[in-house]
């Protein structure tokens, strides 16, 4: 077994059989995820909230020889009220009848102003989406997740959410809180074959961290694809057992 999770080499067919949902899956390293994983078998649930941007990675994964055709989850996490999880796990349960993995990848980064400056409405809204829609989405999804042998979720965490750092305010809190949640869990399906670990993918190019650093040289940075390995680890079967960890995916 490979337990160098940087470094991981998945091997082919790793997901075959796994049905995978991933949230923010328009663009960036949701995207890559979703498009890596396909590649290795897996059944891909696409969750995001423009349809055209999802639409286009359905067709980039359609494309791909041998892949399985995806499954395409509209959902605002900003707006979305109970029945709306209600009927995402619903249709999921209608087409598949479980979930063998749940990557939390969605994410807003606010304004990096102080506390003392930050506008109370503004902060809600990113401690709702980074963290009470996460909560959400796991509590309706965990009756799926617990039917499959072999259940992962993986939170993603951020440096900031370890460590606060000064204007980091409503994003820093809430992966704060991402981490707590992930060992909650892990914690509560011990003696489970659910598990739950949290991700830092740290610096990647993505429109988010260019917007959190305009000033940083884009070229510098890895690309989401660089950085899947841990992702690929923790959601396959080589981690089986691995619970309740936060690692750093760079």
């Amino acid at each position: 077994m490979n337990t160098d999770y940087k470094s991981y080499i998945a091997p082919p067919n790793l997901f075959a059989g796994r049905i995978i949902l991933i949230t923010g899956a328009s663009d960036g390293i949701g995207r890559a995820l979703a498009l890596r994983a396909a590649e290795l078998g897996g059944q891909i649930i696409l969750h995001g909230r423009d349809v055209k941007k999802l639409e286009k990675v359905y067709d980039e994964i359609f494309a791909v020889d041998g892949a399985k055709r995806p499954s395409i989850a509209v959902l605002d996490l900003e707006s979305a009220n109970a029945d709306n999880y209600t009927t995402l796990a619903s249709s999921i349960a209608d087409e598949f009848g479980q979930l063998d993995g749940l990557v939390h990848n969605a994410s807003i980064l606010g304004e990096l102003f102080s506390i003392e400056q930050y506008d109370a409405v503004l902060w809600q809204k990113v401690m709702h989406v980074n963290f009470t829609a996460v909560f959400a989405l796991t509590q309706v999804l965990l009756p799926l997740l617990k039917k499959s042998e072999d259940a992962s979720v993986v939170f993603t965490s951020s440096g900031v959410g370890r460590v606060g750092r000064a204007f980091w305010g409503p994003y820093s809190a809430s992966k704060f809180a991402t981490e707590s949640l992930s060992q909650v869990l892990a914690a509560e399906h011990r003696s489970s074959a659910l598990r739950s670990n949290c991700v830092n993918p740290g610096a990647t190019r993505t429109e988010k961290s260019l917007a959190a650093f305009p000033g940083e040289d884009r070229e510098a940075l890895k690309t989401p694809e660089d950085i899947l390995a841990t992702y690929m680890y923790l959601l396959g079967g080589d981690s089986k057992g691995v619970t309740g960890e936060s690692y750093d995916a760079q």
